[in-house]
């Protein structure tokens, strides 16, 4: 007896040792550590809802698009959250694919001014200088759209290559800008501030657009496909909870930005509706991505689909 209940006792303590269920290590990779819309990926692990898929998400943070993709291609980092415009790494040989599209016209994208300038509606932007991150930058191709859309084929909006947030800050203070177009939430955060003043989102201009994208390593979609469903069911559970769920997001999500909950509360408002729920590439929303890219001169003819993105993960059914 004493010898069965031994044999019993060390089955049982074999089973408590074995995990039910693996647990997968991913890499994630945001294309920028300060942009609201990259948020979702704290608040599924905040949540617990990657866990619950079998994913430990290890996260980082690149400085944009290109160190992005620098990393994926060196292998260092399975999957990253970047943007549409990202795609055209791809056509050029980046040994990745987008595998589902993650945010839709770029209603996280505004146009601001400094606070105190008489500059109150769109038309007021005529003949301005608004400061934008790079040359063929998505920043750039917005100014551009809204001088397209306005009729202004000239006189309309000076676009300036200034860089980022505190570069733009500096130029616009000392007068040498007149605004900028960036992040929607830090126009929020300046706005408290008395600094700047949001005048417009870009959503006005652009009907259709792809703002981000998942992208994954040809090799984990080839090798590993499980991994990147887990990862794409993870994220957009998380979507649907956040939309379920504004306050919880508002104070998960401030934090991860070290932003006021107030202005992360506008944030929400304005930008929830951007994220795709089933990770769908529309069509016609690739197709002005595609003239976007020799708009931006990132290409200089329209690629064919497959070199871009793969749908063989998509729809992404949330629960299945």
């Amino acid at each position: 007896m004493r010898t069965m209940m031994r044999a019993v006792a060390a089955g049982l303590l074999a089973i408590a040792i074995v995990p039910a269920h693996a647990v997968e290590k991913l890499r994630v990779g945001k294309a920028v550590a300060t942009a609201w819309t990259f948020t979702p990926l704290d608040v599924g692990i905040q949540t617990g809802i990657f866990a619950k898929h079998g994913i430990e998400i290890v996260e980082s943070a690149a400085a944009g698009d290109a160190k992005l993709q620098q990393a994926l291609a060196a292998d260092g980092l399975d999957i990253g959250i970047g943007s549409g415009p990202g795609m055209a790494f791809a056509a050029k040989g980046s040994p990745v694919k987008a595998v589902a599209a993650m945010a839709g016209a770029p209603r996280n994208m505004a146009v601001m001014v400094k606070y105190d300038l008489p500059i109150k509606t769109v038309d007021d932007l005529k003949g301005k200088k608004l400061g934008v991150t790079t040359v063929g930058s998505l920043t750039n191709w917005i100014g551009d759209r809204i001088n397209a859309v306005k009729g202004w084929t000239s006189g309309g909006i000076t676009v300036v290559p200034i860089g980022g947030m505190s570069q733009a800050r500096a130029a616009i203070k000392t007068g040498q800008l007149d605004g900028y177009i960036g992040a929607l939430e830090f126009g929020y955060s300046l706005e408290e501030q008395k600094e700047w003043r949001v005048i417009t989102t870009a959503a006005p201009f652009v009907d259709h657009f792809i703002t981000h994208v998942f992208f994954a390593r040809n090799a984990l979609v080839e090798k590993e496909p499980d991994k990147v469903r887990a990862f794409l069911q993870g994220w957009f559970e998380t979507i649907a909870f956040m939309k379920a769920n504004k306050a919880k997001t508002v104070e998960i999500t401030a934090k991860v930005l070290h932003l006021n909950p107030s202005v992360i509360n506008r944030t929400y408002d304005d930008q929830i509706a951007i994220f795709s729920t089933d990770g769908t590439f529309d069509p016609a929303a690739v197709a002005v991505l595609k003239k976007s890219f020799i708009d931006m001169g990132l290409l200089k003819t329209e690629p064919d689909d497959k070199a871009l993105f793969t749908t063989q993960f998509v729809p992404v059914k949330v629960g299945k």
